[in-house]
C-alpha cells in the first residue's frame, strides 16, 4: 500500500511539472490609478492600458526571457526577465532585470516590474493573470503597481527571440534518430532468402504465376469509374439559395478579410477585442445564420465551433457590429485553430461594413 502510495505522489509530480511555459504571451498591463487619476481618465473616456509580450525560455522550475511594453508611440520598452514557476500552485513570478530598449518622452522615466501571476488553461487557451509592482530605475522610487493579463499566442508582435527558435528546432533533433532503428528489420530476411534459393531450384516457376497476376486490365477500369462518379457528386452549393439574407447583412457592405484552407475537420474559433477593452459588441452570422448575437467582446474569448468535411467543405462567417465602443471603430481578433495550424485574423467593422472570413475544406 505505500509502495502504491509513493508512485502515485511521484506520478503526480512528474504530471505537475510537466507544464512547460516556453513561448510568447501577450495582452496588456493597467496601472491602478488614483482616485484623482480615475477621475479624470474616466472624463477623458481614456484608459491606459500598456501593450505587453513577453517571451519565455522555461526549464525545470525557473525561466529566462525578454518582455515588450508599448502604448502606441508614447512609450516603448524591451527588458531582459527572469522567473519561476511552480508547478502545484501553478504560481508565476517575472522579474524584469535590465532595460536593453526604451524610447519615451524626454520628461519621463523608466521603470521595471515585478508581476506575480497565475497559470490558467481554458480548452486550448492558456493565460497568465495578476499583478504587478514597479520601481525606477533612475532612483527605485516606486512607480505603482497594476493588473497583468496575457494569453499565449503562437506569434510575436515583434520578432521571434533566439532561445525560442533553438527550442523548435530540438524536438527535429530527436525524430532522425528513430529512423536509425528499421535497417535492422532489412537485415533479417536476408539470411532468410539465400537458403531457399539453392536448395529449391524449382523456385524459379513460381514467376510465372506473379507474372499472370498483372495480365488482367479489368480492375483499373473501375478504379477510373469510380472516380468519375466522385467527381459528378461533388459540385453541390455552398450555401443553399433558399436561405434569406439577414436585413444587416443585406444592408450593409460584406467585406471578404480572409479565406483559410484547411484539411482540419475540426476548426475552434475564438474572437477577443484586439486592444482597448472599449464594451465593443459584435454578432456572428454562419452561411447567413446568427450563431453569436450581440456579445461584448474582451479579454477573455467568445469561442465558437465549426465542422468541415468532402459534403460541407465551405462555410461564411460574417461579424456585424452592433456598436464601436468609446472608441471607434469596432476591432476584434479572430484566433482560429485548425488541426496543427493557428491563424490570427485581425478584423475591423463599423455601422456600414460587416467583415466576411471564408473556410474551405481542402483534404
Amino acid at each position: 500500500m505505500k509502495l502504491f502510495l509513493l508512485l502515485l505522489l511521484s506520478g503526480v509530480g512528474i504530471c505537475t511539472q510537466a507544464q512547460d511555459l516556453t513561448g510568447i504571451w501577450r495582452g496588456n498591463f493597467r496601472k491602478t490609478p488614483t482616485v484623482a487619476q480615475g477621475k479624470l481618465l474616466e472624463l477623458m473616456g481614456a484608459d491606459e492600458r500598456y501593450k505587453f509580450e513577453v517571451q519565455i525560455d522555461h526549464k525545470n522550475k525557473s525561466f529566462q526571457g525578454v518582455t515588450y511594453s508599448y502604448l502606441t508611440t508614447v512609450f516603448y520598452g524591451k527588458a531582459t526577465a527572469k522567473g519561476t514557476f511552480e508547478p502545484r500552485t501553478k504560481k508565476v513570478m517575472l522579474e524584469e532585470i535590465k532595460i536593453v530598449e526604451v524610447r519615451m518622452a524626454a520628461s519621463s522615466g523608466a521603470c521595471i516590474m515585478t508581476c506575480f501571476l497565475q497559470y490558467s488553461k481554458d480548452g486550448d487557451e492558456e493565460f497568465l493573470e495578476g499583478t504587478y509592482i514597479s520601481f525606477s530605475t533612475k532612483d527605485s522610487s516606486n512607480c505603482g503597481k497594476g493588473t497583468v493579463f496575457l494569453r499565449k499566442v503562437p506569434t510575436s508582435d515583434f520578432y521571434e527571440e533566439p532561445f525560442l527558435a533553438k527550442r523548435k528546432k530540438e524536438p527535429a533533433k530527436i525524430t532522425p534518430k528513430k529512423t536509425e532503428n528499421p535497417p535492422v528489420a532489412k537485415t533479417t530476411p536476408k539470411p532468410a532468402t539465400k537458403p531457399t534459393t539453392p536448395a529449391n531450384k524449382p523456385a524459379t516457376t513460381p514467376k510465372k504465376e506473379v507474372t499472370k497476376t498483372p495480365a488482367p486490365v479489368a480492375k483499373p477500369k473501375t478504379v477510373e469509374t469510380d472516380t468519375v462518379k466522385k467527381a459528378e457528386v461533388k459540385p453541390t452549393p455552398k450555401i443553399p439559395d433558399n436561405i434569406p439574407v439577414p436585413k444587416v447583412l443585406a444592408d450593409r457592405t460584406n467585406e471578404l478579410v480572409q479565406t483559410i484552407s484547411t484539411n482540419a475537420k475540426e476548426i475552434v474559433i475564438n474572437i477577443y477585442d484586439n486592444g482597448t477593452i472599449d464594451d465593443d459588441t459584435v454578432s456572428v452570422y454562419l452561411d447567413k445564420k446568427l450563431v453569436l448575437s450581440k456579445k461584448r467582446l474582451t479579454e477573455r474569448p467568445i469561442t465558437l465551433k465549426l465542422n468541415l468535411d468532402e459534403d460541407t467543405d465551405f462555410h461564411e462567417l460574417v461579424m456585424v457590429a452592433e456598436n464601436l465602443g468609446t472608441i471607434p471603430p469596432n476591432t476584434s481578433l479572430m484566433v482560429v485553430n485548425a488541426g496543427d495550424k493557428t491563424y490570427e485574423v485581425r478584423i475591423t467593422s463599423n455601422e456600414k461594413k460587416n467583415a466576411v472570413v471564408n473556410f474551405r475544406y481542402s483534404p
